[in-house]
């Protein structure tokens, strides 16, 4: 069973940087690099919603929504069966609970506040 863990949440100043980490582990019928990854947000009272996505082995396609398209990266390390959001520019509204996702799989996710 496919087992996701965030980490990398924190409190941080608007206008400041955090990466998120997601470990993977596992996977039994096929690699991590076989699966697209998603990042995911919820914040207090709203819906979740998807934040990025990369795609399967390489990653060569990411998707961002328009909210934060321009200040979050996603990445990926097959070696390291690890899944990165890099958050640049982070605004208040920005403040969630963040979750990793692939392989139907969900992380427990990770709190980012972002406040003065």
């Amino acid at each position: 069973q496919v087992q996701l863990v965030e980490s990398g949440g924190a409190l941080v100043q608007p206008g400041g940087s955090l990466r998120l980490s997601c470990a993977a582990s596992g996977f039994t019928r096929f690699t991590f690099s076989a699966y697209a990854m998603y990042w995911y947000r919820q914040a207090p009272g709203k819906e979740r919603e998807l934040v990025a996505s990369i795609s399967s082995n390489i990653g060569s396609r990411k998707d961002y929504s328009d909210s934060v398209k321009g200040r979050f990266t996603i990445s990926r390390d097959n070696t390291r069966n690890t899944v990165y959001l890099q958050m640049n520019s982070l605004k208040p509204e920005d403040t969630a609970v963040y979750y990793c996702h692939g392989s139907a799989a969900w992380g427990q996710g990770t709190q980012v506040t972002v406040s003065s």
